[in-house]
């Protein structure tokens, strides 16, 4: 089925009577002429559209609707007249009523038709058939967030005032109205439309910059709920449990360091994925924001491991303060932008996902520390994968488990209630209300947890209108579904928790008694071991303990056995931390005058054996749980790149310099090696690659001659006395020469800062791109000259060894050749 026949199916039970179909027509054409995948069908024809709203091709389609209204469609009143058939709907079929006389279509159509619609048709047709915006967020703990949120209002959204791209006027870009601080915008510029057309090429340039300097976060909208309503705080642990491609990650990580004065936050995001090479694009966003508190892993998410940390030399279990399940889905909220999705859409792709939902939501909330928060999510408005989970999962937990009330959080954001009354459908139309219905030849495909709590009082205590279904036309977005769950108390079936490792236990009498240091504080009693199983115990865990004890007293940190785990992917190096008396640390802790406080036992690196060529940092609760888990977990990458080797520094007496990466952390425990520059020399490093000192200022160079060459901070202080300067501060990583000074900064950084201090990167790109292309045209002409004399003298020598004439008598001109 086309998308535009998709598109059809979804809106035609929306109308009461055939009289409003009219109105219906004129929205769907709208909607296919702005949408490209919507106006890729064949048949142009008004007989065609009006056929097609009129006669379903695959009813299953129409199970859409429904639910993107946010209620069940109820039934209508039975045609005393002409009694429709309720067997099941089929492709072209006609009813098999012999009074009917009607495709089953029709029936199903008259039997599905929403009474009473709670938006206006045009408004449907034109949310579901246009291209959605792209949103645009500032992340506010970055140094600069103000500063970037000024240039883009005020430089960048100014120029798109009146702007015609191909003789369509631009629209304004619009904050988000429930995004705290106006920090997220949304704009109907596409893609395609940045990248190709002139005129917007300068803002298509600053996004492009500003995200690859984690500046700047492209995201859908809905996308951004999810961790908002986490209500996430720098002191929290937290798992992202289908994390890829890492969007909501990032935002998990900014709000970690929503005090940019403290390096290490106490919280962490542990990021797992179950694709390992969709790993690897997480590590990519996570590398944007140069956080020590992020750990991406690579596992199942429904069998993900319990994890252990160190707490006063006993074995704990790690529980998460805040979860984020953002589970997969078949993505028909998404239908706007994924083409895809109105090619393959079916009901059957709900009922497959289902199971693996409930599993992983399962295990969520199995690893969530008593009053902590679990925000359940999809991009899907099917009530199988949304309502029909939290249903179920409400109702294993026997009150361990309650939906949170969020109607007062996010004011300004249009929100749907969740539904109760639901019913489950097959792909080829069978509709179901209840498990005793379902035949058994289908019980394989349908399950139990599909269909909604038949008990009213349970239903009610429930609480599934908390839930929050965001849907398309409603703020021009994609279609969304969020669950905010609460953890009361442990689930009936972990009453006791997890066994791990502790301290010796007290044996008292028959029994010996550990005190379980878990969340309800209960105690774990188990009958004490025979003296044989004691002594055959023992021996196993000897051996089993012994290469990883070793590991841990060397701070290596592998990836897990191959016996215990089957792993898929890279084979990714060790983790190995520093030694307390490594010899490699004691030169750069001299060099630099690192502060007593600073945090050398959380330095790591990925080689075992050989020099160490990089230098990693990660926080403290970092590292216990590396420490502790390195037999259960993968992990894919970890740390933030503190110090890099440079050959040329051993003769200075440090061979690391410092890495823009991490100055940030590093700098408040530095008290050696620190230039203040001024902004014109700040420009100067930004925008020449290795000047001389005498460009500096006087100040500069006099504190650069008392200085021994090496690396460097070069630390920029704003001076509230000039407010048309920059007002934030800049730390920048340099290296100091004989007779030079230069800042090594990753370019898409440099233009960053140039831009914060009003320099036009885009003409001096533009400058740049120009004398480069010179400067090849020139060097290829040369080349070319070159190539004709060359081939003129063999030419030359050639006639005079066949001919015999003499040197001086026969010449031969390079424009012969030529010609």
């Amino acid at each position: 089925m086309t998308g535009k026949q998709l598109l059809f199916h979804c809106i035609k039970i929306i109308p009461a009577s055939r009289s409003e179909l009219p109105l219906l027509e004129d929205s769907i054409l709208k909607s296919t002429q702005s949408s490209p995948c919507l106006s890729r069908g064949r048949h142009k024809s008004y007989g065609y559209r009006v056929q097609t709203i009129l006669r379903a091709e695959r009813a299953t389609r129409s199970l859409f609707v429904p639910f993107l209204r946010g209620a069940a469609a109820p039934h209508p009143a039975p045609d005393q007249s002409r009694q429709h058939c309720s067997a099941p709907v089929n492709t072209r079929r006609a009813c098999p009523q012999s009074s009917c006389g009607k495709d089953v279509s029709d029936c199903y159509v008259k039997r599905w038709r929403l009474i009473h619609s709670r938006a206006p048709i045009p408004a449907v047709g034109n949310g579901m058939g246009a291209w959605p915006p792209a949103g645009v967020r500032v992340p506010l703990p970055r140094s600069h967030a103000r500063e970037v949120l000024h240039c883009l209002k005020e430089k960048y959204f100014g120029e798109l005032r009146g702007l015609e791209v191909d003789g369509q006027k631009v629209e304004m870009p619009q904050p988000l109205s429930w995004y705290p601080e106006e920090l997220a915008w949304h704009t109907n510029l596409s893609r395609k439309i940045l990248r190709k057309s002139p005129q917007l090429e300068k803002f298509h340039q600053f996004l492009v910059s500003e995200t690859e300097c984690g500046n700047i976060s492209r995201q859908e909208a809905v996308s951004m709920i999810p961790p908002l309503l986490l209500n996430v705080d720098p002191h929290h642990k937290i798992l992202d449990m289908c994390a890829a491609p890492g969007s909501k990650t990032a935002q998990l990580i900014e709000m970690l360091h929503a005090d940019m004065n403290v390096p290490f936050p106490k919280g962490f995001v542990i990021a797992n994925d179950v694709d390992n090479k969709r790993c690897y694009l997480l590590v990519h966003q996570a590398k944007r924001l140069n956080s020590p508190c992020i750990m991406v892993v690579n596992h199942d998410a429904s069998s993900i491991p319990n994890l252990q940390i160190d707490v006063d030399g006993r074995k704990e279990v790690l529980f998460y303060d805040r979860i984020l399940c953002d589970v997969p889905c078949s993505g028909d909220g998404t239908m706007r932008k994924n083409i895809d999705v109105w090619k393959k859409w079916t009901t059957q792709n709900s009922l497959q996902l289902h199971g693996l939902q409930l599993r992983i939501a399962t295990r969520g909330v199995e690893q969530l520390a008593e009053g902590g928060r679990m925000v359940y999510s999809t991009c899907s408005l099917n009530p199988i994968e949304n309502e029909a989970v939290i249903a179920s999962l409400l109702e294993k937990s026997q009150g361990a488990l309650e939906l949170a009330d969020v109607s007062s959080e996010l004011p300004g954001l249009k929100r749907m209630p969740g539904i109760t009354k639901w019913k489950v459908m097959l792909k080829d139309g069978q509709w179901f209300e209840e498990w005793k219905d379902v035949p058994s030849n289908r019980q394989t495909q349908i399950r139990p947890t599909m269909f909604p709590v038949k008990d009213e009082e349970k239903l009610k205590a429930m609480n599934l209108e908390r839930c929050l279904r965001i849907l398309p036309h409603h703020q021009n977005t994609g279609g969304f579904f969020v669950a905010v769950l609460i953890k009361k108390s442990p689930m009936p079936w972990n009453k006791r928790q997890p066994k791990v490792h502790q301290k010796l236990p007290q044996r008292t009498g028959d029994t010996e008694v550990t005190a379980a240091n878990s969340d309800n504080g209960s105690e774990c009693v188990t009958e004490e071991p025979t003296l044989a199983e004691n002594e055959e115990s023992k021996k196993m865990q000897e051996l089993q303990n012994s290469d990883t004890e070793q590991s841990k007293k060397e701070g290596v940190c592998g990836p897990p056995p191959s016996k215990k785990m089957k792993l898929f992917g890279f084979k990714e190096d060790p983790f190995v931390f520093l030694p307390e008396d490594d010899p490699l640390f004691l030169p750069i802790q001299k060099f630099y005058a690192l502060d007593p406080s600073f945090p050398k036992m959380n330095l790591l690196t990925r080689t075992q054996e050989g020099k160490k060529r990089q230098l990693y940092m990660v926080s403290k609760e970092l590292r216990n749980v590396l420490l502790n888990n390195s037999e259960k977990m993968k992990v894919i990458n970890t740390g933030i790149k503190v110090w890099s080797r440079n050959s040329d520094g051993e003769q200075f007496g440090c061979a690391f310099r410092l890495a823009q990466e991490g100055i940030y952390t590093l700098y408040p425990f530095i008290h050696a090696r620190i230039i203040n520059v001024c902004i014109e020399d700040v420009k100067i490093l930004l925008t020449q690659e290795n000047p001389f000192l005498s460009k500096f200022s006087s100040e500069t160079q006099k504190k650069v001659k008392d200085m021994a060459m090496g690396s460097i901070v070069l630390k920029y202080d704003p001076d509230p006395e000039k407010p048309d300067d920059l007002q934030c501060p800049i730390v920048l990583c340099g290296w100091q020469g004989k007779t030079s000074l230069r800042a090594f900064v990753p370019k898409n950084e440099r233009l960053h800062y140039l831009r914060m201090m009003g320099v036009e990167v885009f003409k001096a790109k533009r400058k740049e791109e120009e004398s480069e292309s010179k400067m090849e045209e020139e060097i290829q002409h040369s080349f070319h000259e070159s190539h004709i004399q060359t081939f003129a003298f063999s030419m030359e020598v050639y006639f005079k060894i066949l001919v015999g004439i003499g040197c001086s008598s026969f010449k031969v001109s390079p424009i012969l050749f030529l010609k």
